[in-house]
C-alpha cells in the first residue's frame, strides 16, 4: 500500500484520487453529521483536512480518539474542498488510530506556546508549526550546502570529532577521558597523568575540522567539512551553543580573493535554494517571525558584497555619528554592534572585511608584509553581524613556526601541520560558518537554541 506525503497531495493531488496518508492530528471539529480533522505528517506547513462521515467504521469510537497529538492512518478519496484556503480535502473511508494522546495532559494544544516553554518539551516541539518550518528549512539548507560543493568538484571529508589539538588556540575545549574520576592517576608533580588515558595523551572534542581539512586539501585540492563541533564556552546567550555544526571548505592553490569570491557565491546559492525549496515555510517566517526575512534573503542573492579592509572599517566607525557600547580603536576586535552598523546602516548590504590585526586572529592566518595584519576575512550581514570567517593560511614554514611559538602553543604537537609546509607547501585558503547561525539568519529566529533540534548549552543536555 502506497503512503502519500501530504505535501505532495496538497501540491498535485487530484479529485477522485484514492489515497492513504499517515500523520498526527492537529485539530478536530465535531459537527452533528460528520467530523473535520486536520492531519499533518511533517512534510509541509499546511495540514490536509479529513472529512469523516458517520459511515466510517466504528465512527463514534474513532472520533473519540482523534484528539490533538494522536497518530492516525487514513484511507479515502480526495474531493474538491468547499472551505476557504484549501483546494482539496480527504473524504475518509477508514481510519486507524495508532497512538492516542490524552487531551488533559498533552502539552501542545491549539494555542500559542512560548519558545522558552517549547524548549522544555524538546521531544514534542518539532510538531509545532514554527519548529516544523525551521527544521524543513534546515534540511533544505543542508542539502544545498552539499549541492554547492559537489557541483564544484569538492571532496566531502569527515574530520575527527576527537582531537588532541586546539585549532583556534582559545582553550574552550571539552576534555574527554576514560580515566576513573574517583581515582585519577597522578604524575610526580601531582598533575593528572593523561599518559594512562585511552589515547595516551589529553584529548578533546573538536572545535573545528579546519586543520585536518588542510591535510586533505593538499591531496585533493578542494575539500569541505560539514559536521558537529564543540565549544566549552560558558555563554548563556541567544547566539551560542556548546554543540553546533560547522561548514568549512579548504582550497589549495587559492589566495584570499578566491576565498572571498567562493564564500559570496556560497551564501547566494544556499539562500536561493532554500527560497525555491521551502517557499511556504519562508513566507511563514516572514509573516510570523520577522517581516524582513524574504527581503533579506533576496538582498543576499541580488547584492554584490562590498569589500573593505579592517583599517578602513575602523576609520568609518570612528566617524560614525553615534556612541558605541564597546570602544572603537585600531587593534581591537570588531563587536557585533560595530559589524551590524557597517552592514545595516552604512553599506546597507553584506560586506567583507579583510586584513585584521595579527594579535586578534589565529596563528594559522597568513602574515601580511607589514607584519601587523593577516590575510583574514569576515563576511558581515545585516541583523547578525559576522556570519562567515576565513583566511588565507600561512604556507611558509619559518613564519608559521614563529606564529605558533608567539601564540604559546606546543609546537611539537603540531609536527604534522608543519610537515604540510615542508613537503609540497602551497598557498591555500578556507572559511568557516556556523550552520545554526546561517539558519537563524535565514528564518529570523531570535534564539539559536530554536534552530537545532536538541540544543546543548550550559547546564542543559536534555533529550
Amino acid at each position: 500500500m502506497t503512503i502519500h506525503r501530504i505535501a505532495d497531495l496538497l501540491r498535485t493531488g487530484q479529485p477522485d484520487q484514492s489515497i492513504n496518508i499517515q500523520g498526527w492530528i492537529r485539530t478536530k471539529r465535531e459537527l452533528k453529521e460528520f467530523t473535520f480533522a486536520e492531519v499533518n505528517d511533517g512534510s509541509s506547513l499546511a495540514s490536509l483536512q479529513v472529512v469523516i462521515n458517520q459511515d466510517v467504521p466504528n465512527y463514534a469510537e474513532v472520533v473519540r480518539k482523534l484528539n490533538t497529538g494522536a497518530s492516525v492512518e487514513v484511507s479515502g478519496v480526495l474531493v474538491p474542498s468547499l472551505g476557504k484556503g484549501q483546494r482539496i480535502e480527504l473524504k475518509a473511508d477508514a481510519i486507524a488510530v495508532h497512538g492516542e494522546a490524552d487531551p488533559e495532559t498533552y502539552p501542545l494544544q491549539k494555542k500559542r506556546h512560548s519558545f522558552e516553554f517549547l524548549r522544555t518539551i524538546g521531544h514534542l516541539r518539532s510538531r509545532t508549526n514554527t519548529l516544523g518550518a525551521v527544521f524543513r528549512v534546515r534540511n533544505a539548507c543542508a542539502h544545498a550546502v552539499h549541492q554547492f560543493f559537489q557541483q564544484r568538484g569538492f571532496l566531502w571529508v569527515h574530520t575527527p570529532l576527537i582531537t588532541a589539538s586546539d585549532c583556534e588556540g582559545a582553550g574552550e575545549l571539552f576534555t574527554i577521558t576514560s580515566l576513573n574520576l574517583k581515582d585519577l592517576p597522578r604524575t610526580e608533580n601531582q598533575e593528572i597523568d593523561f599518559s594512562q588515558d585511552f589515547f595516551g595523551k589529553r584529548a578533546y572534542l573538536t572545535v573545528s575540522g579546519q586543520l585536518e581539512a588542510e591535510i586533505m586539501a593538499t591531496a585533493f585540492t578542494n575539500v569541505y567539512t560539514f559536521g558537529p563541533t564543540f565549544r566549552a564556552e560558558n555563554s548563556n546567550t541567544s547566539r551560542h551553543l556548546a554543540e553546533f555544526w560547522m561548514i568549512e571548505p579548504e582550497m589549495a592553490f587559492c589566495a584570499l580573493d578566491g576565498n572571498m569570491t567562493l564564500a559570496e557565491e556560497f551564501l547566494k546559492f544556499v539562500f536561493k535554494a532554500v527560497l525555491e525549496t521551502c517557499p511556504e515555510d519562508m513566507e511563514f517566517f516572514n509573516q510570523r517571525i520577522d517581516n524582513s526575512v524574504l527581503e533579506t534573503a533576496n538582498h543576499i542573492i541580488d547584492s554584490e558584497f562590498e569589500r573593505i579592509t579592517y583599517t578602513e572599517a575602523i576609520a568609518l566607525l570612528e566617524k560614525a555619528d553615534r556612541t558605541f557600547e564597546f570602544p572603537v580603536s585600531w587593534g581591537l576586535d570588531l563587536q557585533s554592534e560595530h559589524e551590524r552598523y557597517l552592514a545595516e546602516e552604512l553599506f546597507k548590504k553584506p560586506l567583507i572585511v579583510t586584513d585584521y590585526p595579527t594579535e586578534i586572529k589565529a596563528f594559522y592566518m597568513r602574515l601580511n608584509d607589514d607584519e601587523k595584519t593577516v590575510r583574514a576575512m569576515d563576511i558581515l550581514v545585516p541583523k547578525i553581524g559576522e556570519i562567515v570567517g576565513g583566511s588565507q593560511r600561512e604556507e611558509r614554514l619559518d613564519v608559521l613556526e614563529r606564529r605558533i611559538k608567539a601564540a604559546g602553543m606546543p609546537i611539537e604537537e603540531l609536527w604534522w601541520y608543519l610537515d604540510l609546509r615542508r613537503y609540497g607547501t602551497v598557498p591555500h585558503s578556507g572559511f568557516g560558518l556556523g550552520f545554526e547561525r546561517l539558519i537563524q539568519f535565514m528564518t529570523g529566529m531570535t534564539n539559536i537554541r530554536d534552530v537545532i533540534p536538541f540544543p546543548r548549552f550550559p547546564q542543559s543536555a536534555e533529550f
